[in-house]
């Protein structure tokens, strides 16, 4: 969401050049199963709550504490989809900053706190089924991964892989 002061020293010295970003994204399931989205200010665009991980933290920890900013929500992570990147993982921003993202994509439940966004650049947050997400603009790399998530099928670390572990 916000720049951090480490993306911002980074800025400076490389522009708007791609940066390699580590980030988390946090899928919270409700007891329906239904998938909690988050909507970013000044767009329709939908995403799960998340962000980068500052240096020297834990991903579990920045995965918990970007849950918490985003919806209110104290997490328990359940578990790791995987970790994903690529040229789908790529954002542009309006100002011109383009960031591949290395994301570890965490399972979570939530455990107290109200659903209310702490940081205020998020419009609004609510849990969606599999079949409400074709209707939400959503960014390229969660279209290519909520299906796989939603698909029981346990192979998201294959996601559009060439390369994809033997089944245990």
């Amino acid at each position: 969401m916000a720049m951090s002061d480490y993306v911002r020293r980074l800025r400076r010295a490389v522009g708007s050049e791609p940066l390699l970003l580590p980030s988390v994204t946090v899928l919270i399931l409700d007891e329906q199963q239904r998938l909690l989205l988050v909507r970013i200010n000044n767009s329709q665009l939908w995403v799960a709550p998340g962000g980068s991980i500052d240096p020297g933290e834990r991903p579990a920890d920045a995965a918990v504490r970007e849950a918490w900013e985003e919806t209110g929500l104290k997490v328990r992570l359940t578990g790791l989809a995987g970790v994903f990147g690529g040229p789908d993982f790529r954002v542009s921003y309006p100002n011109g900053d383009v960031v591949d993202y290395i994301m570890t994509v965490f399972f979570a439940s939530a455990e107290g706190g109200n659903l209310q966004p702490r940081d205020s650049e998020v419009a609004e947050s609510r849990y969606f089924s599999r079949n409400e997400l074709t209707d939400l603009e959503l960014p390229r790399w969660a279209i290519i991964l909520f299906p796989q998530i939603f698909s029981g099928t346990g192979r998201a670390d294959c996601l559009d892989s060439s390369w994809c572990p033997p089944e245990a």
